[in-house]
């Protein structure tokens, strides 16, 4: 079974959506429809179908063979049209997990933020994204997405002889627009300098385009601030605030101690 089974209602669900129950016979037309539309695709089960509008969200689940066990198991997020058939994937990998509604872009619906891996039993990389309705395109979104990844948030490989820290956060402005932060601090020791790669992810305010910015210089610095004192974000949205990164930036005079003592 996928993480997706705990999600967080923490944020109101957007009027216009909601999730279909298997065992309605409301809901069988929908099951129908979606089914017949995915019989092309490669799936072994459909464990979700959120509805909004003319277009379903749709989670899939794929097992190799009978006999694989659960945990061999990759998900699909489908956009499925109810009008006419049309199906077109987002994203998949392993361990979905959906969390709650966010605000990206002011002004807009709440998306739905999710969390992903991208392989099982090895060094996985995450991802985040938000699925998000297109009212143009009459379809189901995801956010941030460059060739088959979204928004990569941390990885369990690193350069030999590099070390690396990695904070991120979901942080919220006063008016409600939600964004994510990450910094990805490399540390080559004797080597050179260390570098540090900070961005933010969030939507366009007028267009609603997912957005992704490289911060530097001054921002950059306001960034990792921010994102050190983060105390009350989503608890699958907040990493690294512990680290000694952090804890040498918040307290420089500490960090100067620790310097000369070595």
């Amino acid at each position: 079974m996928l993480g997706f089974g705990l999600r967080a209602q923490a944020q109101q669900t957007p009027e216009a959506f909601r999730w279909i129950d298997f065992h309605a016979a409301g809901d069988q037309d929908i099951v129908v429809w979606v089914t017949r539309s995915l019989e092309p695709e490669k799936w072994t089960a459909i464990r979700e179908i959120g509805v909004q509008y003319d277009a379903a969200l749709v989670v899939t689940t794929l097992r190799p063979s009978p006999q694989s066990p659960t945990t061999a198991d990759t998900f699909n997020v489908w956009s499925v049209s109810l009008k006419d058939h049309s199906v077109n994937a987002l994203v998949k990998g392993v361990n979905l997990r959906l969390l709650d509604w966010m605000l990206f872009a002011p002004g807009g619906p709440r998306e739905l933020g999710a969390l992903y891996d991208d392989c099982r039993e090895c060094n996985a990389s995450t991802f985040f994204t938000a699925f998000y309705y297109d009212v143009r395109a009459h379809g189901w979104g995801a956010r941030w997405i460059r060739g088959e990844q979204a928004a990569p948030l941390a990885s369990a490989t690193a350069p030999p002889g590099v070390a690396v820290t990695q904070v991120y956060a979901l942080l919220a402005d006063p008016n409600g627009h939600e964004l994510l932060a990450t910094w990805s601090h490399f540390d080559y020791g004797n080597q050179k300098p260390a570098e540090d790669y900070l961005y933010q992810y969030d939507a366009d305010p007028w267009s609603r385009v997912d957005r992704t910015q490289l911060l530097a210089n001054k921002e950059a610095e306001t960034m990792k601030r921010r994102l050190c004192s983060v105390t009350d974000a989503i608890a699958d949205l907040k990493h690294g605030q512990d680290s000694e990164l952090c804890r040498d930036l918040l307290d420089p005079q500490a960090a100067r101690r620790k310097a000369r003592a070595r």
